[in-house]
């Protein structure tokens, strides 16, 4: 029995490293970076305590809403509480001098009421492993308030087997959703935003729906799955929030556009009078009749006829009349951009 007990005891010791570790954000490894951790309910917060997940748990630093926080010796002087003092649910741990030491898991967790614990996980990688984004797909500008949906879907009309949708930032990338649809496991993130999504058995196509967006929720998001052909795919949204001037900024482009053009067919038929009538004064008197001749005669081809007045207006108002026309047009099409691939659709309800 006692062998038994000591051979458990081995296995146990290797086996638990071996465990997959499911994570909510990934970290860019930088000498001053920061591990966001916001509770996202409004449950009363008792206590938290942050965690490097090694071997065992390492304790780094612990808080109470009565007593306040402590640093663990290991870590004086190189991490603190970044807005604890704001805001009672946000326990986002900064660092200083980060080195490739820090690189790994890190847990937040969180002890509330009524709801008991709650705990995300984060991985730091160091700069050359962190994946970025790549060019977006599809785009998508919104105004503050509406309700935006991403969509995507593969190319052929197959089933999905696996899904994820991710906010992509400079510094971090965000899980949103995580499905495993053969297996029947679906994984909510700890992001700090409400996320509405579809995990269904049999499903073609995947969506996030955002409910009334605001300025924050402008980025990159990205949408990745498995066929059940086998087949793996990514697409890349961008969805910018507007301060909700977006329908007429584009007027005064257009209006400052043609005042300068009107100018600027003033200034140039002003001109082109002047010059013509000069002319018109200097061919009565005869001075340019001699040298007006020898050109003719050398070469018929250098033979110049100015145009009239009126002819010169006209031209002038056609070309004004398209550019304005064409102005007018980019940035109609520029205000109504949607462009959408054939595999992802951004909608607004």
């Amino acid at each position: 029995m006692d062998h038994l007990t000591l051979l458990l005891a081995i296995l146990y010791v290797y086996t638990a490293p071996c465990e997959e570790i499911f994570w909510d954000t990934t970290v860019k490894l930088a000498k001053n970076m920061t591990l966001e951790c916001v509770y996202p309910l409004a449950d009363t917060v008792t206590q938290m305590e942050w965690f490097k997940i090694k071997m065992e748990r390492e304790s780094m630093a612990i808080f109470n809403p009565a007593f306040h926080g402590i640093i663990r010796e290991a870590y004086t002087d190189r991490v603190y509480f970044s807005n604890h003092t704001m805001a009672s649910n946000d326990m986002t741990l900064s660092f200083h001098n980060a080195s490739e030491a820090d690189v790994g898991f890190y847990s937040c967790l969180l002890h509330t009421f009524p709801h008991g614990t709650w705990e995300k996980v984060i991985q730091v990688v160091p700069p050359d492993n962190f994946e970025d984004a790549g060019p977006p797909n599809s785009q998508m500008v919104s105004e503050p308030g509406k309700n935006i949906t991403l969509t995507c879907e593969p190319r052929e009309n197959h089933l999905l087997e696996e899904v994820s949708w991710e906010k992509i930032q400079p510094q971090q990338i965000d899980l949103l959703i995580s499905c495993n649809l053969s297996q029947g496991r679906n994984y909510t993130s700890k992001y700090p935003r409400q996320i509405l999504s579809n995990c269904n058995k049999g499903m073609k196509k995947a969506f996030v729906t955002m409910p009334n967006v605001i300025g924050s929720d402008s980025g990159l998001y990205r949408c990745g799955f498995k066929a059940s052909t086998g087949e793996k795919e990514t697409f890349v949204m961008r969805l910018t929030v507007t301060n909700g001037e977006t329908k007429n900024s584009y007027i005064p482009f257009v209006a400052g556009g043609a005042v300068l053009l009107f100018l600027l067919v003033i200034l140039i038929t002003t001109i082109t009078v002047i010059t013509y009538k000069r002319k018109k004064r200097q061919q009565k008197r005869g001075l340019f009749k001699d040298v007006w001749i020898t050109q003719n005669r050398v070469s018929v081809l250098r033979i110049v006829t100015p145009l009239s007045p009126p002819t010169l207006l006209c031209i002038l108002s056609v070309l004004s009349s398209q550019f304005i026309l064409q102005l007018a047009s980019f940035f109609f099409i520029l205000n109504n951009l949607t462009t959408q691939s054939p595999v992802v659709q951004v909608s607004a309800i």
